[in-house]
């Protein structure tokens, strides 16, 4: 229906005069939605005070939803509450859809029941704003159609028999009531802004008028618009240029109104809130700028569980309800919303980077509080700071969790117990909070408490299951917090309708975006839609639509730009039909000033120093550096990768893998091993166990492994997962000692240990695997290798893996052969070089190694090692830290490197090429 149908139009200078005389005019505005509302009050306000007024009594405008409400409520406060309705809210419609949905026999087939009450209730809206509901039930429809028809019958039964209703059909519980005095209407009612009146709202309007209330239009008056359409190369350089646009508007005339319309805002908020922001305010991340408010407004509110604030407050419940991904306890740990999370910050941050080493994938409260207190005793090597207030909160978390959150309860008990907990953890922290985040609080307070008003439609339901509604609710609700009036608006479609402006941009209008598809609603019949008119039912009209709402755009501003992008990606792109006929103007044509980027301005402002930094203080004499032999590894990588890891302690942080990760299954095998030659000794006691007795020893062997790392990494191997670990260990062990009996006799002389060696100055702790005695008072070093190894990594000036040949110069045994023993499924062997043939199987002396043809003899090899160790120890002692990784050609030394953002290699040298997919490379192991 035409808003002008049958109506007095005024226009909105007429309008503004008969709301001049305030509240005894009688007059009120309704407007299809509340940006235009907020839009039409402020025009209202500038008129008035462009008459020189002082004051003036505020315009009576609001929406039509928010009218109806509000007779709703004038009712509902006088002799007709017994006839009316009670009105659920958006929380308490949702649970009665699940429950509803639930019971019925479609819904059980169904993967989640408060999805398809979400797709219900925007159903049963538009089958109220329509008036398609009577018809649902005899059209033929498909299964979709028929389940929602059941549904809606047994929703209607249930609303009817307990006296409820929702927003949906208010407007129709209240048009009997509208001629009783009590409803305290309007004397007169203006339609301010809309295209169309669906069916509901035109009855509304009709049983107003019926009841007394004289009606009129208006709409906005038409523009004289300089309109031009502007292709871009892409989308984001739409957005940029409608950014500078938008700049450059607002600096030529701060009081000017500006819009930019996108289309499919719900997807590009992001984007477009970024570009917008780093335009209007470059310095706006600089600490110390100060946060000032943005000039602009995106219409399109976030859901409120997204904010960080919200997120902290979900964090405390899920930690307290069970089970959590460790990654999310992370940012409970670190969060600035809970107690301490400014006194503690430091702590809290080197608390978090170790228990990032100790936890699963997975963690709950009691073990997250055993691995602190590991990690904070006196003798743990990686000793993390005590958090004692982080360490409180947990308890009580942990003490409230086991007295409280065991049993079932209904909605507005849960809610008492949900403020209990956040209060334990001194939500929302210590710090004072700024207004958006003040804001945000108040506004998660009244989810809480519509949460607990459902107690009347929901039944009594576990901790868990209450939290999850809750979140919900948060995710259902889209909030922003309220802001002064700024000149520029970023609006979608639709909030744009009937807006004026000075200069209005629209961006996005592709032929693939505008028009809108034709997308009905899936549980209502299409040809039940199409014949009521819903624009959404058909493409012809959806396109009529966005025609008139085109045709709206190029009257509503003094400048119009309609534009769209060329590419996306790989694919071509073209204007919109419904833009063509508007003139086409290249980007240039704006003439806009070139605004600098914020990180540009830094560049062209810096004034460069050249100062040698490639060298560090020298490491004290006696000294022993922590690191263990991976100094001389990552001194032989890269100098300033040595001085990083082990001198300033640049840790990377780790996400704890689901399960034993290559590093943890090699510590395993390396403990199992270790256990089983502890007990064996000897290649003759290995000769001489039985089967039986070998498997037994491999089993204990095994079992005691896992202890050692369940101890370490409680989540690591819960459950099956352990079992399954230590039948894999048996089965190499198995695999590995069969190849150990194709050795000559030999005695296993040391295993684990440890021993402080120097080289080149540097002193470190070293733990060589295993050194094997051979026949004839040789020794053998040997190092168990689960991941890929190759002996080259043994050789060279800066050798990729030299643990074995420090080993080899340092032991003070006569060493006559180093391996590397291999036990990988299907590939047990020995890999490594001898001063002679036979001494172990598959080690073949210098002359069989292509890589150690540089060495002419054993003792030259040792010697060349020694002297490579040496410098090498020499360079670190020194404190040479100079950026050089050893492959500079594809950087592959830097692509698991985690000093990278400190050494900034990629500026020097360029981002390295991606590797292929397939090709072998595998991470440390």
């Amino acid at each position: 229906m035409s808003t002008g149908a049958g109506l007095p139009i005024l226009q909105k200078s007429e309008l503004f005069e008969r709301l001049a005389p305030g509240h005894a005019a009688g007059l009120t505005v309704v407007t299809p939605n509340r940006r235009l509302a907020a839009a039409f009050a402020r025009d209202f306000d500038s008129h008035q005070a462009a008459r020189g007024l002082a004051s003036w009594e505020s315009a009576d405008v609001l929406p039509l939803p928010a009218l109806v409400e509000r007779l709703y409520e004038d009712a509902l406060y006088s002799e007709l509450a017994t006839r009316l309705p009670i009105l659920l809210s958006s929380a308490e419609e949702q649970a009665l859809w699940e429950g509803v949905i639930a019971a019925s026999e479609s819904g059980t087939a169904l993967l989640s029941a408060a999805s398809a009450a979400a797709l219900a209730r925007e159903a049963w809206e538009l089958a109220h704003e329509w008036k398609l509901a009577p018809r649902l039930k005899n059209l033929p429809a498909n299964d979709d159609a028929r389940a929602f028809a059941d549904w809606a019958w047994r929703y209607e039964g249930i609303t009817r028999r307990d006296r409820h209703t929702e927003r949906a059909r208010l407007p129709e519980a209240m048009e009997p009531h509208l001629t009783h005095p009590a409803v305290k209407k309007p004397r007169a009612l203006v339609a301010y802004g809309f295209d169309t009146l669906k069916p509901q709202q035109a009855d509304f309007l009709a049983a107003l008028a019926a009841s007394g209330v004289e009606l009129f239009a208006c709409v906005p008056e038409p523009r004289v618009s300089d309109a031009r359409r502007i292709p871009f190369i892409s989308a984001k350089d739409e957005i940029r240029a409608a950014a500078g646009w938008a700049r450059a508007r607002l600096e030529a005339d701060p009081e000017a109104r500006i819009g930019i319309v996108v289309p499919d805002l719900a997807r590009s908020r992001n984007a477009v809130h970024r570009i917008l922001a780093q335009t209007m305010e470059p310095a706006r991340p600089l600490p110390g700028s100060g946060k000032r408010a943005l000039p602009f407004n995106v219409s399109l509110g976030e859901p409120l569980a997204s904010y960080p604030l919200v997120a902290a407050a979900f964090l405390v419940l899920d930690t307290a309800c069970g089970e959590i991904e460790f990654l999310r306890v992370s940012r409970l740990i670190r969060s600035a919303f809970v107690a301490g999370a400014e006194s503690e910050m430091a702590g809290r941050a080197q608390l978090d980077a170790g228990l990032r080493r100790m936890s699963g994938a997975k963690t709950s409260l009691a073990h997250l509080r055993g691995a602190i207190t590991k990690l904070t005793a006196s003798g743990n090597r990686h000793r993390a700071p005590g958090c004692p207030i982080l360490s409180r909160i947990l308890a009580d978390l942990a003490k409230f969790a086991r007295e409280n959150l065991s049993d079932s309860r209904r909605a507005a008990e849960w809610a008492k117990a949900i403020s209990a907990l956040l209060d334990l953890a001194g939500f929302p922290g210590e710090r004072a909070l700024d207004s958006s985040e003040y804001q945000t609080l108040k506004k998660l307070h009244e989810a809480l408490a519509g949460f607990a008003a459902l107690d009347r439609v929901a039944g009594r339901v576990r901790f868990a299951d209450a939290c999850a509604r809750l979140h919900r609710i948060a995710a259902d609700t889209l909030f922003q917090p309220e802001a002064p009036d700024v000149p520029i608006q970023v609006l979608g479609v639709l909030e744009a309708a009937g807006m004026e402006f000075d200069h209005l941009w629209v961006m996005g209008l592709t032929d693939e975006a505008w028009p809108i598809p034709a997308h009905p609603n899936p549980l209502i019949p299409v040809a039940l839609q199409r014949a009521a008119g819903v624009p959404e039912s058909s493409a012809a009209a959806s396109l009529e639509l966005d025609r008139r709402i085109t045709e709206g755009w190029l009257k509503a501003a003094g400048e119009v730009v309609l534009s769209h992008a060329l590419r996306e990606e790989d694919r071509e792109l073209v204007s919109s039909p419904l833009i063509r006929g508007v003139s086409e103007s290249s980007p240039e044509e704006l003439a806009l000033p070139a605004y600098e980027a914020f990180r540009d301005a830094i560049r062209r402002a810096r004034r460069e120093e050249h100062a040698l930094d490639s060298r560090a203080p020298a490491i004290p004499e006696k000294a022993t550096s922590s690191g263990g032999t991976s100094v001389f590894g990552d001194q032989a990588a890269c100098p300033f990768r040595a001085f990083a890891v082990h001198r300033l302690e640049a840790d990377g942080l780790e996400a704890p893998p689901p399960g034993p990760d290559a590093r943890d299954r090699g510590t395993l095998l390396h403990a199992m091993l270790a256990k089983v030659w502890t007990e064996l000794k000897s290649k003759a006691h290995l000769d001489a166990i039985s089967g039986r007795d070998l498997d037994t020893l491999l089993a204990a062997a095994a079992e005691a492994a896992i202890g050692r790392l369940h101890w370490s990494r409680p989540g690591a191997l819960a459950g099956r997962f352990g079992k399954l670990e230590k039948e894999r260990l048996v089965q190499l062990g198995r695999a590995w000692l069969a190849e150990e009996r194709k050795r000559p006799a030999f005695e296993v002389a040391e295993i684990e240990k440890k021993r402080a060696v120097s080289l080149g100055g540097l002193t470190v702790n070293a733990k060589l695997d295993r050194l094997d005695r051979l026949q004839g008072g040789a020794h053998a070093i040997l190092d168990y290798k689960t991941g890929k190894a190759s002996i080259g990594g043994w050789l060279g000036a800066r050798p990729d893996e030299p643990q074995l040949p420090l080993y080899a110069v340092t032991s003070g045994t006569d060493v006559a052969a180093v391996a590397f023993a291999c036990v990988r499924a299907g590939e047990m062997a020995f890999k490594g070089i001898a001063r002679e043939e036979s001494l172990i199987p598959g080690v073949s002396t210098l002359a069989g190694q292509r890589a150690a043809r540089r060495y002419g003899s054993w003792d030259e090899l040792l010697s060349g090692w020694r002297r490579e160790l040496e410098a090498l120890g020499s360079e670190f002692a020194s404190g040479e830290a100079r950026v050089d990784p050893k492959d500079k050609r594809n950087l592959a030394t830097c692509r698991y490197c985690e000093v990278k953002p400190l050494c900034r290699i990629y500026e020097r040298y360029g981002a390295p090429p991606a590797d292929p997919v397939g090709n072998g490379t595998e991470g440390p192991e």
